[in-house]
């Protein structure tokens, strides 16, 4: 068989199955670990999407790389629309910090923004500051004595808290750790200062052993519409860590569309918009054209704020 013959044929095989497209369940790439509350969330959304789609979509976690082993597969995956990944920030970070597999700019076809996480500034109950503004006054006369912990070094809380710190001329000491359960392990337990968390802040805060001094969102947050955000405060930071999903590159735009309709629908399934509230998640959707736009933006933003923090990797 010539070549021209044999790419006709394939060209004729991709049509054939973009037409028909899905035919066969969908598999949903959740690149966090099981029983987590992305996974929780990543779950309902592909229980709420299967109903809209026509065939059942299967969750397969691919948790570990900061969440990129999703985008990671992407590159070798047929362009059929059957395989489907989260896609986290830290898609757009990770590259400019360490070699990767994959380029976010040109291996990945993204699909739909999907939601976000509210972040907070949280001190222990009994913590001597009750507004942030006195935690601000508390850090700038005492550099490099307050101590905040976060997901990890080049986490979103992270990178987002060095470059307030710079802009600001304070001097933390930033403690790493694995998850939110360590991490307010630490707080309660007096090990650090403050908390950069979500998810995991809300039960200790909710049981009064933990207090809210800010959230990152651009409004204030629904958990705590008591807590200013740190925009209100006159600050310049508003984020989610927002993810969404995404597919091969090459994946053909009729496939692309379904997909988006179906997840769209999933997104604003009642289901889903429960767990997210449950697990202090937000809504954040994008159009396929939109996201893109996102991705292409963030990743420059991402590549000049590592740069100017140090956190980048050397040529």
């Amino acid at each position: 068989m010539n070549r021209f013959l044999a790419v006709m044929l394939m060209f004729a095989a991709t049509l054939a199955a973009a037409q028909s497209f899905p035919t066969r369940p969908v598999t949903l790439l959740v690149t966090f670990p099981a029983g987590g509350p992305t996974d929780i969330a990543g779950r309902a959304l592909a229980e709420a999407t299967s109903r809209y789609l026509g065939q059942p979509v299967i969750v397969e976690n691919r948790p570990g790389a900061g969440g990129t082993l999703g985008a990671a597969a992407l590159v070798y995956a047929r362009p059929d629309g059957y395989l489907v990944s989260m896609i986290p920030s830290t898609v757009f970070r990770t590259p400019h910090m360490e070699n990767v597999a994959f380029d976010p700019l040109k291996d990945i076809r993204y699909v739909m923004g999907v939601s976000g996480y509210v972040f907070a500034v949280v001190v222990r109950a009994d913590a001597p500051w009750r507004t942030f503004a006195e935690l601000a006054a508390h850090v700038k006369e005492n550099p490099e004595k307050l101590s905040y912990g976060s997901h990890g070094i080049g986490s979103t809380v992270h990178v987002i808290m060095e470059e307030l710190a710079a802009a600001q001329g304070w001097k933390l000491i930033h403690v790493p750790y694995k998850g939110s359960a360590d991490m307010m392990t630490s707080l309660l337990g007096g090990h650090i200062n403050v908390a950069l968390d979500s998810t995991g802040a809300v039960p200790h805060v909710a049981g009064g052993k933990a207090r809210v001094l800010a959230v990152y969102t651009e409004t204030r947050a629904a958990v705590w519409p008591e807590v200013p955000t740190l925009k209100e405060l006159g600050y310049n930071v508003a984020t989610t860590s927002p993810y969404g999903i995404g597919v091969p590159a090459a994946t053909e735009p009729r496939i692309v569309k379904i997909l988006h309709d179906a997840f769209k629908k999933g997104l604003e399934d009642p289901g889903h918009l429960n767990t997210l509230e449950r697990y202090n998640q937000t809504v954040w959707y994008r159009s396929s054209e939109d996201y893109d736009r996102f991705a292409r933006e963030q990743f420059e933003w991402e590549r000049k704020a590592l740069a100017r923090l140090g956190l980048a990797r050397k040529p």
